[in-house]
């Protein structure tokens, strides 16, 4: 499923000449109920990713969750993410930047736009200057998002701030202990996020986002995407020429 993904990913955004990197979580952690799908386990996910990159000649990422998770999947990806609830955690933070991989700060959904720049100042700090910030929404009550645009340039100042639009359409907290999500707001919020300037998205796709494994509520189905993806070439632009 990866590769048929990355395949027809890599097609549409080498034909719009937009850089593209490859995101797939090798475990995932952070499940609302414990019966909820987690992996496949974690060489053999990590390995499938490493094959994404070797076929398609992309740089890919995957996020981790321990110290120990840091040195493993740094053998296999180029870019570690740290997850919004764990990007607090020093020891995690200083474990990847010390890989000398390129770290993705995920920026948390309960933090200000200022506050990142203790993140990003952690990496830097471990003589690592590979260091980007993604926005993924902020909390709205118990069971919604928001994206307030105005961090976007604020967190610019200390690092490249890419903005996540499929997890800033999630709506946690589900009494199902499922997400949902709004995913007829993906192009709103993908439109508004190239409109201020962000330097890059984050988007979810899938072939049969119903069937997904994690986050389908939130996907953009890939037929979509390539249509969003002409639309947000030509907004930037025409954002680029003022």
């Amino acid at each position: 499923m990866a590769l048929r993904i990355a395949e027809k990913l890599v097609g549409i955004t080498d034909n719009l000449q937009i850089p593209f990197v490859f995101k797939g979580s090798f475990k995932k952690a952070n499940r609302s109920r414990i019966d909820s799908f987690s992996g496949i386990g974690d060489e053999k996910a990590l390995k499938i990713l490493r094959k994404v990159s070797e076929t398609f000649n992309v740089p890919t990422v995957t996020d981790i969750h321990t110290n120990e998770d840091a040195a493993m999947a740094a053998q296999y990806v180029d870019v570690l993410q740290i997850p919004a609830f764990l990007v607090r955690q020093t020891d995690l933070v200083v474990a990847a930047a010390n890989t000398g991989k390129t770290v993705n700060l995920k920026k948390g959904q309960f933090m200000s736009p200022e506050s990142m720049k203790h993140a990003v100042q952690k990496v830097l700090d471990c003589n690592n200057e590979n260091v980007m910030v993604t926005d993924r929404g902020t909390m709205f009550g118990y069971q919604d998002m928001i994206v307030d645009y105005r961090g976007i340039p604020t967190m610019q100042q200390y690092a490249t701030t890419v903005l996540d639009v499929t997890h800033s359409l999630q709506q946690p907290n589900q009494t199902a202990g499922v997400t949902g999500g709004r995913p007829d707001m993906i192009e709103t919020v993908a439109k508004a996020g190239i409109a201020v300037g962000v330097d890059g998205i984050f988007i979810e796709t899938h072939f049969d986002p119903a069937n997904a494994k994690s986050d389908g509520a939130n996907m953009l189905h890939l037929d979509y995407f390539e249509g969003l993806m002409t639309k947000l070439v030509a907004i930037r632009k025409t954002v680029n020429s003022f």
